[in-house]
This record gives structure tokens, sequence and C-alpha cells, in this order.
């Protein structure tokens, strides 16, 4: 086996950046990495295991790299002024963006590649388990972290399978996807997002280009043009769903007569498990045993993830951060609470003033009258930034149609304005993206109903 590069990973600690650094290290190269969030104290758990895979981390200062170091990976985030791409330059180490990296095992592997605004972690998600459950080997890189691998010990976003089959997360937020030539392509849905509809939709039909076989979510029409080998959704496609039933803990239907139970909530559920069935139907999985998969399925951490109960109320943690992906969430919560308690984390500057009147027009739709939203102040990792919005642009319209929003810059305060508002039936929701430690404040809100 020939030997592996000693690779350097820029900003380790995202998911992307972690997933790939872990495959690295699991086929057996030596990697080094280093993340702004570590040297800040960050990240102790992420830091912890992707040291027990052999990863060296350092300071983000540049002094990871020697004259040992073959390649540097890093992200769209990472400035040029960053003095890891000085030192690279320096020693004359070639530089690589992510997507151009995994772009590597993408091209090597029969790969499935899941993309759309909204879902994509959860498809892989299932496609994974399926592709596990029917003896398949697969291998998987992905954003968001399975539950099922982290029952391993495992960080969950990256595993190596067997066989020559992966399953990846492909992102469009940068454009990156169009560096990609899987085998399949899983189209699930186009929403405005990091970009608007139309740029968007450019990028899709440039890696639909690239795509030898492509399965499209027939429901959607944004998706329409993007020329399809099957279809799935809801209500129509060659692979769809009937008799759809949506309870409080997930959802039945059948596909083809063949009956299916899902174990996680939400009509945007449902319609993600009919991606991962056509994906894997395509890879000869018989429908039974997609249904086997599924019906075992552990779920995506962060997404719709139940931390507890506490005076009979139950805490959930979730990534939604979009606004597509805010009101599937409050749709799927009005199932499980009277009232829904939640608490939404914008992140980034750029991203809440592009999507500002998209995210007020989601709360105001997902809010019922008795429900209750807190927003603290942004979160920001820094670099570069206009800094001319804050969480109150979106609050205070919010008010003004009558709904309970409230701003509260010190994010600390909120659990304590929970714990005091909360009544037996009520559902707390703490919805954001990007920062780590939004599970351990949705813990603290918990131990705070406790108390």
């Amino acid at each position: 086996m020939a030997k592996k590069p000693l690779i350097h990973f820029v900003g380790i600690g995202g998911a992307g950046m972690s997933a790939l650094a872990q495959i690295h290290a699991m086929d057996g190269g030596p990697a080094t990495g280093s993340d702004r969030d570590f040297d800040r104290g960050r990240g102790a758990g992420l830091k912890s295991r992707l040291e027990a895979l052999g990863v060296r981390l350092f300071p983000q200062d540049g002094s990871a790299l020697t004259s040992g170091t073959e390649l540097v990976v890093l992200s769209t985030a990472i400035e040029d002024s960053n003095p890891e791409i000085a030192a690279a330059k320096a020693l004359g180490v070639p530089l690589m963006h992510r997507s151009e990296f995994l772009a590597r095992h993408v091209a090597e592997m029969r790969t499935i590649a899941v993309t759309g605004t909204s879902g994509k972690s959860t498809v892989v998600a299932m496609i994974f388990e399926i592709l596990e459950a029917a003896g398949r080997g697969p291998s998987v890189i992905t954003g968001g972290a399975l539950i099922a691998l982290q029952a391993r010990g495992l960080t969950g976003n990256a595993f190596r399978g067997k066989s020559d089959i992966l399953v990846v997360e492909a992102d469009e937020s940068d454009g990156s996807l169009v560096n990609y030539k899987p085998a399949v392509g899983v189209f699930l849905n186009l929403t405005k997002d990091h970009l608007e509809v139309s740029a968007l939709r450019e990028i899709f039909l440039k890696f639909r280009a690239h795509v030898a076989t492509a399965l499209v979510n027939a429901d959607d029409r944004a998706l329409d043009g993007i020329r399809a080998d099957a279809t799935f959704g809801l209500s129509s496609g060659s692979v769809r769903a009937e008799g759809l039933e949506l309870s409080a803990g997930g959802s039945r239907f059948r596909v083809k007569d063949v009956p299916f139970t899902l174990p996680v909530p939400g009509r945007h559920n449902a319609e993600n498990a009919l991606a991962a069935i056509a994906a894997c139907v395509n890879e000869g999985v018989p429908l039974a045993d997609c249904a086997r998969g599924l019906a075992s399925f552990q779920g995506v951490a962060r997404r719709f993830q139940s931390l507890g109960t506490a005076r009979g109320v139950e805490v959930v943690d979730d990534f939604a951060h979009n606004p597509a992906k805010i009101a599937a969430t409050l749709v799927a919560a009005r199932l499980r609470g009277r009232r829904t308690l939640a608490v939404y984390q914008p992140h980034g500057f750029a991203p809440t003033r592009h999507l500002k009147n998209e995210l007020i027009a989601a709360f105001a739709e997902g809010l019922r009258p008795d429900d209750r939203l807190w927003l603290p102040d942004l979160y920001y990792v820094g670099g570069t930034a206009s800094k001319d919005i804050s969480s109150n642009d979106v609050v205070a319209p919010l008010k003004a149609k009558g709904l309970h929003a409230f701003h509260v810059p010190d994010r600390a305060a909120i659990a304590g304005l929970i714990a005091a508002e909360a009544r037996e039936g009520d559902l707390v929701i703490v919805m954001g993206a990007r920062d780590p430690s939004l599970s351990d404040f949705a813990r603290d809100i918990l131990k705070a109903l406790k108390s």
C-alpha cells in the first residue's frame, strides 16, 4: 500500500473539515490540524476524539507546518491573512480547498452525493444506515453527526466502511459541489439560503452535468428542469409515500405496499426518508430492507434531538438555521407540545442580513399566539464582517405582529426566563448553527427546569 501523505487541516473543528481529517486518519494517513475554537478552549470533546484517531492538533499560528507537510486543506471560511496560509506559502506546501479534497474521494469511490438547501445531513444518515443494515459496508462523509456512530465512540460525521460505496453531503453554500462527479446525485429541494434561488439553481444545473444518475424530488417545483433519471416525493414521483400518518414520535407510510415506520418526527423527515429510499433502491436494496433500516434509524445530532424532560416540559436541540428549516421544525414542534418555547441564535452578520425578511416570515407563520421566542445576540466567530444588523432586527417586526418575541443579548439569561415561563406540556426547542456550545446551552435549560 502506498504511503499516505501528511496533511494539515485548517479549521479542523468545522463539521466538513473534521470529517475529511477523520477519513484520512481512518485510512491510515498522518494528519495535523488547527482551529480557532480549540485555541479559545472550545470543542474539547471533538478535540479529544480527533486526537484518539491519531490527529495531532496545534494552535492556529502556522507552527504545525513543517518541511514534512505535503498538503494543506482549507475551507472558504479561512482568510488569506490566516497565519497557516502564510506558513504554507513560505514552505512551498500546496493548498487545496476542502471541496477539491472531498472530490478526490468522490471520484475514487461509488459515491452517492446528496444536495439541497435543507435535509442533506439527515438524508445522508438515512442512506448510510439503510446500506449498513443491508450489509453493503458504506462509508460516509457528512456535516451532521450520526447518533448511531456516536454510540460507537466516534465523532459521528465520518466512517470508513469495507466497500467502495461512499455517501456524502454535497454543500451548495459556496458552490463547491460543482467540483464533484458522483455516480449518483440526490436533489432534495431548492430555497433561498446562502444565495438567491436563481444563483443556486445555476449551481445545481452545473452539478447535474457531472452526475451519472440523478434522483430528483418531484414535489419541489423549484427543481423543475433538473433532468431526472428517477424521482421521489411524498405525493409524486416513482418512489412516493401512500397513507402518510404523522405523530408526535414519527410517521408511518407505505411505498408500493411496503409499510414504513419512521422514528423521527415531522413531515419533512418523511420527505427525507423518501429521498433515502429512492437512493437505496437505485443501489438494488429491496424496499423491505429499506423499511428495516429506517425503522431503527437513530437520527442525527441536533436534528430535533430530544435531550430529556423536566416538570413535564421536553427540551429539544435542533440545527435549524435557515427559513425553510425553521419553518419545518416549528411545524414538527406543534405535534409535540401544547406551546413552543423557542430559542433561535442567528449566526453571522452577512447570513442574517441576507435572510432577514425570510426569517421574520418563517417565525410569523410558524409561531402560534401563545408560543414564545427568544433571540440572543448573533454568534460571531471572527473575521471581517459589517456588523450592521442585530437580533433585534428580527424580533421587532415579530413584536409588531403581536407575537411574543424577545431579544435577550446575554444568552445565559434565557435559561432562567424559560424555566420561569414553562408549563407542563410545553416544548422547548433551541435552534441555530455553527456554535458548538448550543447543545450545552440546551442542556442548561433542562437543568434550569429541573431546579
